[in-house]
């Protein structure tokens, strides 16, 4: 233990604190998906995200990530219970476009792996020591990523 000696009311002094920035300065929203066969899209959310939006990123990424990953039927999708995620008009469209829901309990992040890649994705950002480095080149690798599977799809 160490014993620092202040002068009466200097404990939050500038000179006797040490300054700190909550969520790494900065950060960004993303939506991505994957599977056993490959990741599937990574997009940036530039706004927060309701229930009418979240069906929208579904409709325009999660299916075509599953057509490009040549899933076949009966693969199931995974979400966490977010409000957004199980509510009716969610709930009736997933139901309406067939996706077959893995039902599990809510408060277990520790079941979904993408808490787990979202983990590493951190680790390796704080690695770098750069968030605004770390972003631009996530953008870069997403922004590639893209481009590869539009030319691929090309020649398909």
């Amino acid at each position: 233990t160490r014993c620092f000696w202040r002068t009466k009311n200097a404990e939050l002094h500038p000179k006797n604190t040490i300054p700190t920035v909550k969520h790494g300065g900065g950060n960004i929203m993303l939506w991505g998906c994957f599977s056993a066969k490959g990741p599937g899209r990574l997009i940036r959310v530039k706004e927060r995200i309701n229930g009418a939006m979240y069906r929208e990123i579904l409709s325009e990424n999660l299916l075509p990530s599953a057509r490009a990953l040549k899933m076949k039927r009966g693969w199931v999708f995974q979400h966490d219970n977010d409000p957004k995620h199980t509510t009716r008009a969610t709930k009736e469209w997933l139901c309406k476009k067939h996706f077959k829901i893995l039902e599990w309990p809510s408060q277990s992040p520790d079941l979904n792996p993408i808490e787990n890649l979202c983990r590493e994705l951190k680790v390796r950002v704080a690695i770098t020591g750069s968030h605004k480095r770390a972003r631009k080149r996530l953008i870069r690798v997403k922004t590639n990523n893209t481009s590869q599977r539009h030319k691929q799809n090309e020649l398909n």
